[in-house]
């Protein structure tokens, strides 16, 4: 996968050709009415959601954990927990989760944040020789191969999301 360069610099970005980790980006006219800014990116670069990862900020048990799971999926904050060898999760407070990557809500990269963070990524981006997830801006998503995503990140996968219902 050719890296495509379009002058748009985000701290993923900065962090993917820093570790020389192939990627592509994708552009988007972002609608801010969208209910879901993932179901959105799927839906406007043609992507089936299951490829489409969102990154999403949870605190178990007092540390401020990136949880990555397709779009189209829900966040087992039970099975967050017990990846990270705990009991307990809950969605992170938004201002907090901001704080801590850098990133505006609905822009949030597991990639590039501000700080480190435990990272657990849902396991059935293996299944996947490419996946997409936010570039660090609303409108704009990079796609790597799961295996660069998991060295950035030091993120370990684990069955954490559920279908929604």
């Amino acid at each position: 996968m050719a890296k495509k360069k379009t002058g748009v610099g985000t701290p993923a970005t900065t962090a993917l050709t820093a570790a020389g980790v192939p990627f592509t980006e994708h552009h988007y006219m972002h609608d801010p009415a969208a209910a879901s800014y993932g179901l959105e990116a799927a839906e406007v670069l043609g992507v089936p959601a299951g490829r489409v990862f969102k990154t999403l900020m949870a605190d178990v048990e007092g540390t401020l954990t990136v949880a990555i799971v397709p779009v189209d999926r829900t966040l087992d904050l039970k099975a967050l927990a017990h990846a990270c060898g705990r009991k307990r999760a809950a969605m992170a407070d938004p201002a907090a989760a901001q704080r801590r990557t850098g990133y505006v809500l609905g822009g949030i990269s597991p990639l590039g944040q501000r700080q480190h963070s435990p990272a657990v990524l849902d396991e059935s981006a293996l299944l996947f020789e490419t996946i997409y997830v936010s570039g660090g801006r609303r409108g704009y998503d990079v796609e790597l191969a799961p295996g660069g995503l998991i060295h950035l990140t030091n993120a370990r996968t684990a069955p954490i999301a559920h279908t929604p219902g």
